[in-house]
């Protein structure tokens, strides 16, 4: 005889809000490591076609080698920051089914009540009694002490965390003490530089496999450009290794990783969970990520759940509704533009959300087969979303910010740095490869008369000069985050990630190659600023950057004279620029003038010089 369903509800009062504890309760990778399930795999390429809608097949590899749990797990559905639930339909003699539901209520006097349920429908006696064993007797005290620990994390960050068995890698504590002191030695911030020690000695594997250091820079309330310069520090003496992951441009989940060579990279790549094909950029798709080094500490890299909300943090809301029906949803939403989707249809409708009294507090989505609204809806920041499927087939409806992440460290950014280049001058793309990097500042500098000064002055005296001008060009270039990408006899050229930064750097460098100290020749630098989008290749084994934005700014720089700067309309109309101008307004000159560029003679280009004014400059 049968038992019947199993179902087990567990309360807890909660000290923190329902916004800042779902990134830990809604972790479900995190909370199933936890709670002590057993890691998952996916199996889906064992039966070929994939099934629709975000379905997974998946296994339970359990410590028995010889037996496993095989299961297909339906679509995640949630509305942030209230609930989350999934269902599992198992294929084994013991359990038919297991479905999960949390659900967070605010409290009027702040705090959440956090329910959890779940429902186990055995399929004999034996699934029964396992079911109540774990359910009713370990899953509760396992599960207790995790929601208690999110509780404090998510009330301060730097509190505890669950303890874990650590082992290090032998010999691996006296090591990292040697590390410790070596990175120490470099005059890096010792309290970051503990706190990293700490982490590679304290943290669980989980926390460990996927290090991503502007991440831990707001928890640990640093500078982002101090840990992640920690952190590639850290990587070249051997404390940990970087890795690179291709990420989905839909549910951005990392669907490649490759251990520290951007040469295996492949700019064609495909998302299971999605099911698309696509072309991975540097801008977005792909991300920097750190683990420590195995003579350390080996960490394992294992999945305990595939599909959970913070799986994909940018979906809001995630609903699967079969053929004819509706369902309301109450999410909460940040400032910001969004996008309602569906798997199998094309298109997608575009909110905006704001905190003025535009926004709409109801709205009412009917989806048929001939597509979406088009225009933008402004929504309110807790709307009432009533959607509804009218077409013949289920649809899974995502409900997504468009914004990315600014916690990635993307591969744009590390690869425009200075000490990326310094350190790990190896890395590139694989022969051929083209890789779009997005927007790009493009710096192009050239000492003035350096032919006269080498007859002058004599070859060794001018090429100490001139070495020394490229020390002072690598200093401001790598202080403003920016990278040398190759030095062209006395020439330079340069990449940022922001045109301000170009601007400050070259100000400053022309300052002090022409206030030289007492005794050495004063130097003219002539500079040239230009931003859009650019590729990155690899050339003469070092990564390059070609495009129409290069050749474009590798032609200002004629224009220069060397007390000044040639700025590009795109450069000059950036935000930051015009802010930095106006504020230096008694100390800058700008001068606007029209040009013709070698090879873009049907284009006439709007060019603003900068100069030192005279008041300014004494």
């Amino acid at each position: 005889m049968v038992k019947k369903e199993l179902h087990y509800r567990w309360e807890w009062q909660l000290q923190s809000s329902p916004q800042t504890m779902w990134p830990f309760f809604a972790n479900t990778n995190r909370v199933n490591h936890d709670t002590g399930l057993f890691p998952v795999e996916a199996i889906d390429r064992l039966f070929g076609q994939m099934p629709g809608n975000a379905r997974r097949r998946l296994r339970y590899r359990l410590p028995v080698s010889f037996y496993h749990l095989d299961y297909e797990e339906e679509p995640f559905e949630w509305v942030f920051p209230f609930r989350y639930g999934v269902l599992r339909r198992f294929q084994n003699r013991f359990v038919a089914t297991f479905r999960v539901l949390a659900e967070f209520e605010p409290q009027p006097e702040g705090g959440t009540h956090l329910v959890y349920q779940a429902w186990l429908e055995p399929r004999n006696v034996l699934g029964w009694a396992a079911g109540a064993v774990f359910l009713g007797q370990i899953a509760w005290r396992r599960f207790d002490k995790a929601v208690r620990a999110y509780d404090r994390l998510a009330m301060s960050p730097t509190a505890v965390d669950i303890p874990a068995h650590i082992h290090l890698a032998a010999g691996g504590d006296a090591r990292l003490s040697q590390l410790q002191a070596q990175l120490t030695a470099l005059g890096i911030n010792t309290d970051l530089v503990a706190q990293l020690v700490n982490l590679v000695r304290a943290a669980d594997d989980l926390t460990l496999s996927r290090l991503r250091p502007y991440a831990l820079a707001d928890v640990w309330g640093a500078s982002r450009k101090e840990v992640l310069d920690l952190f590639l520090r850290a990587t070249r003496i051997g404390l940990l290794d970087f890795q690179w992951e291709v990420l989905c441009p839909l549910c951005r989940g990392a669907e490649d990783r490759v251990s520290s060579q951007l040469s295996e990279v492949h700019t064609q790549a495909h998302c299971t969970t999605c099911n698309i094909d696509f072309n991975a950029n540097f801008e977005n798709s792909v991300e920097l990520t750190f683990t420590p080094n195995p003579a350390i500490r080996d960490v394992p890299r294992l999945d305990y759940c595939v599909a959970g909300p913070e799986v994909t943090p940018h979906i809001v809301a995630q609903q699967l509704l079969p053929a004819q029906h509706q369902r309301l949803i109450m999410p909460t939403l940040e400032p910001g533009r969004y996008r309602l989707r569906s798997m199998s249809l094309a298109g997608s409708q575009h909110f905006r959300v704001t905190e003025e009294d535009d926004g709409r507090d109801d709205y009412h989505l009917a989806i048929t087969e001939d597509g979406w609204h088009v225009e933008e809806v402004p929504l309110s920041p807790a709307p009432r979303l009533r959607l509804q499927n009218n077409t013949p087939d289920e649809q899974l409806f995502i409900l997504e910010r468009m914004a990315w992440s600014d916690q990635a460290t993307t591969a744009a950014e590390v690869i425009a740095l200075q000490r990326f280049r310094d350190l790990f001058a190896q890395e590139a793309l694989r022969p051929g490869e083209q890789i779009g990097v997005g927007s790009l500042t493009i710096l192009f500098t050239d000492l003035v008369d350096s032919t006269r000064m080498y007859r002058e002055i004599g070859d060794a005296p001018a090429f100490g000069l001139v070495m020394n001008h490229f020390d002072v060009l690598r200093a401001v270039i790598d202080e403003e985050a920016g990278a040398i990408v190759k030095t062209i006899g006395d020439a330079v050229m340069a990449v940022f990630r922001r045109p301000v930064s170009a601007l400050r750097a070259m100000i400053k460098a022309q300052e002090t190659l022409q206030n030289a100290p007492p005794g050495t020749r004063p130097l003219r630098l002539k500079a040239a600023i230009h931003t859009g989008p650019s590729i990155a290749v690899t050339l003469n084994e070092r990564l390059d950057y070609f495009g129409t934005t290069v050749n474009v700014a590798s032609r200002l720089e004629k224009f220069a004279r060397g007390d000044d700067l040639i700025l590009s309309s795109t450069v000059y109309e950036d935000p930051e620029i015009c802010e930095l101008l106006r504020d230096s307004h008694e100390r800058l000159v700008v001068e606007a003038f029209d040009e013709m560029l070698k090879g873009f003679d049907d284009e006439c280009f709007h060019l603003w010089r900068v100069s030192r004014s005279v008041t300014g400059s004494q």
